[in-house]
């Protein structure tokens, strides 16, 4: 395995992650958001069988995890998709949409929380109208990014807890209800097709749901700072997947059958509410609402972080104009990333629902997650020294096939998802050609990209 010290000219970061930490992580970067916010929205598409669209969404995700597996044991860097792409097929251009794809699905996801964290969580508290919350939380949100605050995997173990309490908390509800006789277990198979086919609402609404799994990719940018990659992301990786799903599904379960699936539609973000007043009508919603606050504030960070270091590093590699890799002096954080990305947010929240943000969210992943799978069969010519997982021949083609079909619309996918994700990545092409025509032709160095 190359010395990543040679190849970049920069030292190696600090290996601190195991086994253990590095399971946490994933599961920490999958629950969070997406069934906190969307529950009511997949109800809305697909009724009462709601536990079938995350379960499909697991088996998409799952397959594309095999192919992120071989390709993090085989080039073990912090680059993530980028690396894949560039390895794969050598084109500038591709190498850069694809990491600016993944930039904007942060930001997007980031707006998501956002929507629902000021429509739904805050609202037990004090409720403000939407500009107001955006113009507040966004904010608030960079001025935490700029003061250059970062959450390390151990702080990550704690965050992982408080918000896996609030879906047990859910469970555990949901479980002593039905043991009691409440529930109607006729609804798990109910599926409302409203004016499409069976095949259609499901499809559409595992669309939706694909965005509650999402967040296991991002456990390949820390490859460099984990003990032995190779050895312990396959393990980590599948049973933290694994773990996440099977939540997700008994949540769906558990409410579908407490409570009717036009009543979780007609709630919203707020679906999980009803279920825990379902299961006990005498818990204080407070409670609840607070642990949702903080679950959707901590996604929206993370995300955001993200997406502004992205850019800074794709200013840095000089593949978009370099304004965007201005480093304050005194915070040393890229401030006019941050505010870039900020703004964008606060557009988005302002004007999309969550069901349209989250669904964006998706269909900007499932476009990179089809490319990666289509890099790790191109790149099996690519041979090197170490041992490394070893994805089945027959998952790349599957989740080329899956994930390529959910990111169109044959699968139901509403237009506005389309329109929202083509303005993004306009912008991100507009920001390449300016760049082009400065500096001239552009070379990717993809072992650095996303590193900065």
């Amino acid at each position: 395995m190359a010395d990543v010290s040679a190849v970049t000219g920069q030292p190696e970061l600090r290996r601190a992650i195991g086994p253990k930490l590095l399971l946490f992580f994933v599961i920490g970067d999958i629950l969070g958001t997406g069934i906190y916010a969307l529950t009511g929205s997949v109800a809305a598409v697909v009724g009462g069988a709601l536990w079938a669209p995350f379960l499909l969404a697991f088996v998409v995700a799952f397959l594309t995890a095999f192919s992120y597996l071989e390709l993090v044991g085989k080039y073990p860097r912090a680059a993530g998709a980028a690396l894949y792409t560039h390895k794969a097929f050598g084109i500038n251009f591709l190498t850069f949409m694809v990491t600016f794809t993944v930039m904007a699905s942060g930001v997007t996801s980031a707006a998501t929380a956002a929507k629902a964290f000021g429509d739904t969580y805050l609202r037990q508290f004090i409720e403000l109208p939407t500009w107001a919350v955006a113009a507040v939380f966004i904010p608030g949100l960079a001025l935490i990014n700029f003061r250059g605050v970062g959450e390390s995997v151990k702080a990550n173990l704690v965050l992982t807890l408080i918000e896996l309490s609030g879906l047990l908390l859910i469970i555990g509800v949901g479980i002593y209800a039905v043991a009691g006789g409440a529930g109607e277990p006729s609804r798990l198979v109910e599926v409302d097709t409203g004016d499409s086919t069976a095949f259609l609402a499901i499809t559409a609404a595992t669309s939706l749901a694909f965005f509650a799994m999402v967040g296991f990719e991002d456990s390949v940018n820390m490859a460099e700072e984990s003990h032995d990659p190779p050895r312990i992301f396959p393990r980590a990786m599948l049973v933290g997947m694994g773990v996440a799903a099977t939540i997700y599904v008994v949540v769906a379960v558990l409410s579908s059958m407490l409570v009717p699936a036009d009543e979780l539609a007609a709630a919203e973000s707020g679906a999980l509410f009803r279920v825990l007043q379902a299961g006990a009508p005498g818990f204080p919603l407070a409670v609840f609402a607070a642990i949702g606050l903080f679950a959707v504030v901590n996604s929206a960070l993370i995300n955001m972080l993200m997406a502004s270091r992205l850019l800074y590093g794709m200013s840095h590699e000089r593949i978009i104009p370099r304004v965007f890799g201005t480093v304050h002096e005194g915070r040393r954080t890229p401030w006019v990333a941050i505010a870039f990305t900020s703004v964008v947010a606060i557009v988005l929240v302002t004007s999309a629902d969550i069901s349209q943000l989250g669904g964006t969210t998706a269909l900007l992943l499932l476009a990179v997650f089809t490319i990666v799978n289509i890099a790790v069969l191109v790149v099996r010519r690519d041979r090197v020294e170490h041992r490394h997982f070893r994805a089945p021949t027959w998952a790349p083609y599957a989740g080329i096939v899956l994930c390529g079909f959910l990111a169109t619309p044959l699968s139901g996918r509403p237009l506005q998802q389309f329109v929202i994700a083509g303005i993004l990545l306009l912008v991100g092409a507009a920001l390449w050609v300016v760049n082009y025509l400065v500096v001239g032709r552009v070379d990717v160095d993809a072992e650095r990209l996303g590193k900065s």
